[in-house]
């Protein structure tokens, strides 16, 4: 199977993260922070290595590096964490997000809308001077966040982060990060791009293994905790600890998850943001060469918009989801459908079935991208003689 469905989650894994991995379930047996015995020392060891290291790369502190199960965890934490205390003393607690969003932050946000919140919603234009104007303008007294995606997971549209960031530092609005698609493919500060908190998952663009996500604090906008239990400290107190970041770390943490998170940084640290997106990007170029020679494919891409290394793409007389089956069958992994997120394929102008997705890796080659271009163009031909049938 060749896989081109990296916005999903990456795959193959880079061979040394495999290898952490397995290592990890070899020495790493014993539960990081909670007892004093030599295995559980060694554990803790390890993922505070890799807090130093997340910490680095994205411009924080490893002490407001948090560890979750997956992006969708770390932005529930985010949204909810920082709405509670407002909501809970009925004061106004209004949020902007983009219409590009994945559910997973629309969803939080609509569900705290039961609790008071309010929210608006703005358009992400091709020119990023109108998209600055869309948020801005939507801003009013009572704006207490900006919840929004770095990168649209649907299109590949990249939003204007570091002036959204630096329009919510002005105004003294938290600015919430879905790093999802970014995160490891681009270099992101949350310091240089004015990011109050960093959301993003560790199986996609770090490389790492399934279940595994991190949600980074710049420590300025209180987190109230979504979940209680054993933190590992002020074990007399009923209270949650107040502490970071065992405060919003309930639980036993993914030790192995969390190592193989560790060495997918390094090996983007060793192979390089530049390299990553340069040779992803290329393939996608490549890719849209390749269908703009077909007859019956239409690509969703906009003039003056900047892009991530993702093609959206619908082709004439089958449905996304047929299309994909269809190439299944041949040997590639592509998605299509909605993508869960209604928001940006009403954008898209794709409803109701959506469209077809194509995201390579920087495992991915020219050769494997030619194969696919050439089966679709056999599935096209199927498309055109269904509607040659239905006519």
């Amino acid at each position: 199977m060749i896989y081109f469905d990296s916005a999903a989650t990456t795959y193959p894994k880079p061979a040394s993260v495999r290898s952490a991995a397995a290592d990890a379930i070899v020495r790493y047996g014993g539960n990081p922070g909670r007892s004093g015995h030599k295995l559980s020392i060694s554990a803790s060891s390890a993922v505070y290595s890799v807090r130093e290291k997340a910490a680095q790369m994205f411009g924080a502190e490893p002490q407001n590096v948090v560890f979750t199960s997956n992006c969708t965890h770390s932005i529930n934490i985010a949204v909810k964490g920082i709405a509670e205390e407002a909501l809970r003393e009925k004061r106004d607690f209004h949020v902007i997000i983009s219409n590009l969003e994945h559910n997973s932050v629309a969803r939080p946000v609509y569900e705290m809308t039961k609790r008071g919140l309010t929210y608006s919603i703005a358009e992400v234009h091709p020119d990023d001077d109108v998209t600055v104007m869309n948020f801005e303008r939507l801003i009013t007294p009572k704006t207490a966040a900006v919840v929004c995606t770095l990168g649209s997971n649907v299109t590949g549209q990249l939003l204007p982060f570091r002036r959204i960031g630096e329009m919510c530092r002005r105004h003294g609005i938290c600015f919430i990060a879905d790093g999802a698609q970014v995160c490891g493919v681009l270099p992101v500060n949350m310091q240089e791009d004015n990011i109050n908190i960093l959301c993003m998952p560790g199986h996609k663009g770090l490389f790492g293994i399934s279940g595994t996500g991190l949600m980074i604090t710049d420590g300025k906008f209180p987190i109230y905790h979504i979940m209680e239990g054993g933190t590992g400290s002020t074990s007399l107190e009923l209270e949650q600890t107040p502490f970071l970041p065992e405060g919003l770390e309930s639980g036993t943490v993914n030790t192995v998850g969390i190592v193989s998170v560790g060495a997918g940084i390094d090996f983007i640290n060793r192979y390089g943001h530049d390299r990553i997106s340069d040779h992803e990007n290329a393939l996608c170029s490549r890719f849209i060469a390749g269908l703009e020679r077909l007859d019956g494919v239409r690509i969703y891409r906009r003039d003056r918009a900047k892009y991530l290394p993702i093609v959206l793409f619908n082709l004439d007389g089958i449905l996304p989801e047929e299309a994909t089956s269809l190439l299944s069958d041949r040997g590639f992994a592509l998605r299509g459908g909605l993508h869960c997120s209604g928001l940006a394929h009403k954008a898209a102008g794709t409803l109701p079935n959506g469209a077809i997705r194509f995201s390579p890796s920087c495992f991915n080659t020219t050769v494997e991208t030619d194969m696919l271009c050439r089966a679709i163009g056999d599935i096209c031909k199927i498309g055109r003689a269904s509607c040659r049938e239905r006519v």
